[in-house]
């Protein structure tokens, strides 16, 4: 049966986001629910000598309007630069700072576009090709939207021809099971627990960080410290 996952789009986010879009057979960035402040959307964690740093994409707030992901748009287009000097900074001593920059610049040169839905979107999508990671990515814009939020995600799953929704743990608390099982779709949990630490810069092991600490930590073996085999 199709496995599929419904997530917002995160900017380069942790393995374990990575993870679950290896262990499905389509992932589908739920971009229509609204954008959340100070949360995952548009920043994510590094390492640095005095601890994690977020690294945030600076967005256009419209007031008090609930606006969704894809609505929201980059306030200042200089971003790019300060990101990735900032990354060179705390990483230069990585063992895999060189051949990850080779990759990695090039992508921040050509992240120029002007909503945050599609930057993340190329992101997610050359890591995951770095990653070795072939899911489709699809977005919930290309699907029709219908009931409360479990039945928007069980209806999404429908129109993808799921059998199995597959969520992370957090869910469990609001997800209405039966939503699905009215569409003949299985719900199943995914299981975060259990990475094992790999080598990193700066002091006592953290796993919540991005993903692209273990990239220019481990470089090629990074799927090796993650939980989805090739």
């Amino acid at each position: 049966m199709k496995r599929v996952a419904i997530v917002q789009s995160n900017y380069v986010p942790w393995k374990g986001y990575f993870d679950l879009i290896a262990a499905v057979d389509e992932f589908i960035l739920f971009d229509d629910v609204q954008f959340t402040r100070q949360d995952w959307r548009n920043r994510n964690l590094i390492k640095t000598p005095s601890g994690p740093q977020w690294l945030s994409i600076p967005v256009q707030i419209q007031g008090l309007y609930s606006q969704s992901i894809r609505e929201t748009f980059i306030a200042k287009m200089n971003w790019q630069s300060r990101h990735w000097r900032t990354l060179t900074m705390n990483y230069a001593r990585a063992p895999f700072f060189k051949d990850t920059a080779e990759w990695l610049e090039p992508l921040y040169r050509a992240a120029t576009f002007p909503d945050l839905s599609s930057v993340n979107r190329h992101f997610l999508r050359a890591i995951c090709d770095r990653l070795g990671i072939a899911t489709p990515l699809g977005t919930s814009s290309d699907h029709l939207l219908e009931g409360n939020p479990s039945e928007r995600l069980a209806s999404i799953c429908a129109q993808a021809g799921a059998g199995v929704y597959l969520s992370g743990p957090a869910a469990r608390a609001y997800l209405d099971e039966g939503a699905f099982a009215r569409r003949g779709i299985t719900v199943q949990w995914f299981d975060y627990e259990g990475y094992e630490p790999y080598p990193q810069l700066w002091g006592p092991f953290d796993h919540k960080l991005s993903v692209l600490d273990l990239i220019f930590n481990t470089g090629p073996e990074a799927r090796s410290f993650m939980k989805v085999s090739r």
